[in-house]
């Protein structure tokens, strides 16, 4: 396929903004336009690396297609687990040709956090990093053996932080909301201890850890004292975190269940600000499609997880109406800094760089609806919310996705 992008707002993580024409040709963005190459005109419109959602719990073709992702970060956490080579290959191979799906593995057997998995058959079965899934590993000597093994693989630890002695069974954060609404609690410290010991087993054995989710003043302040230190750690957020506070779940609306759970305002504020700062390396979605079997429950019955990857883009694309973010450093955080950490070379514009494109309407005004979601499942907490930006076209290697 040999195309040429005419009339286009590049945005690359980069190179910056700029007008001008895009060329593709054998699935690789060119420097010049190739002969007989089919023209699109963009109108105006933004062209910009295609999203890479790093850490979804599902597969999930649609979500992923009206989102603009055209590649995954695939969780470990699935049926089976994946833990073994053969487990692995089959997840890298199940989302073509429509979507690359890069897997994680898992850091443990069966993530039980006890006995470790193989990392290093993993890695060559088509695993780009490993990962404790949705849980944290509580014995310490396990966690640096991971740690250890993974430094010497070459791949990073993707961790997620909560004190697992702390949050228990907690289904909200300790607090004025939890306390009115009767809820099981932890306190938002549980992420701020997780991260500490993990911050001092990665800084002893020289790996390279990565935060999924941090949701807390604290634990911002633990990563950046880290790498004022030269530890090699990175952390990533949700639109959720970053735009609603445990106030959201005064209805006890499920779809506001999520894990970590939604935190106050002071912590929100916090995430705004490691957002401005720099702190925070990567949006995620945290896609984790949730049915109506595990939501219409009460609300410490029922399932965390929401529904993401359909909305991602757009709630980025408000983070930038609002001043908080460059479009650059927005596909920074949503394209190129993702593919760092799984040591893809993709996430620009440059030329000799897979034709992963996505080409956005920023203004096209929607509804997020739950009921009317492309995906498995349309448990968003953002369910009403109205919103602009849409993933008109997605290409994946110079392909168009339909």
């Amino acid at each position: 396929m040999k195309l040429t992008f005419r009339n286009a707002r590049l945005v690359c993580p980069e190179g910056g903004e700029r007008s001008g024409d895009l060329h593709v040709a054998d699935h690789e963005i060119v420097a010049d336009a190739p002969d007989g190459a089919q023209l699109i005109d963009c109108g105006g419109r933004i062209l910009a690396p295609a999203l890479i959602d790093l850490g979804v719990f599902a597969m999930d073709k649609a979500a992923c297609r009206a989102g603009g992702i055209a590649r995954i970060g695939l969780m470990p956490d699935q049926s089976p687990v994946l833990d073994g080579p053969g487990l692995v290959q089959r997840a890298a191979d199940m989302g073509k040709p429509e979507l690359w799906v890069h897997p994680i593995a898992a850091a443990t057997r069966g993530l039980a956090g006890e006995n470790l998995a193989e990392f290093a058959t993993n890695a060559e079965a088509g695993a780009r990093a490993v990962s404790t899934g949705r849980g944290w590993i509580a014995d310490s000597g396990v966690m640096r053996r991971v740690l250890a093994y993974a430094r010497d693989c070459g791949l990073t630890v993707i961790a997620h932080a909560e004190d697992s002695g702390l949050a228990g069974h907690a289904v909200a954060t300790e607090g004025e909301t939890a306390t009115r609404l009767g809820l099981p609690s932890a306190p938002a410290i549980a992420e701020a201890l997780a991260v500490a010991r993990d911050l001092m087993l990665a800084e002893q054995t020289g790996a390279a850890i990565h935060f999924r989710q941090l949701t807390t003043a604290a634990a911002f302040d633990l990563i950046r004292a880290a790498r004022a230190r030269g530890v090699a750690v990175t952390c990533g957020v949700t639109p959720a975190h970053l735009l609603l506070s445990d106030i959201n779940v005064t209805d006890f609306r499920t779809f506001a269940r999520l894990s970590p759970p939604l935190r106050d305002e002071s912590d929100r504020q916090a995430v705004l600000n490691a957002l401005a700062d720099g702190t925070i390396d990567i949006l995620c979605s945290g896609h984790d499609p949730q049915g109506p079997e595990e939501k219409r429950l009460p609300f410490a019955d029922s399932t965390p997880g929401m529904a993401g990857a359909e909305t991602l883009l757009a709630l980025g694309l408000g983070l930038v109406r609002d001043d908080r973010l460059t479009l650059p450093r927005l596909f920074a955080l949503l394209a190129r800094n993702p593919a760092k950490l799984l040591g893809i070379e993709a996430g620009t514009l440059a030329p000799g760089m897979p034709a992963d494109l996505v080409l956005i309407d920023p203004d096209a005004p929607w509804q997020i609806n739950s009921d009317r979601m492309a995906g498995k499942a349309g448990n968003t907490p953002f369910d009403g919310l109205p919103v602009q930006g849409k993933a008109l076209r997605l290409f994946k290697g110079g392909s168009e996705i339909g």
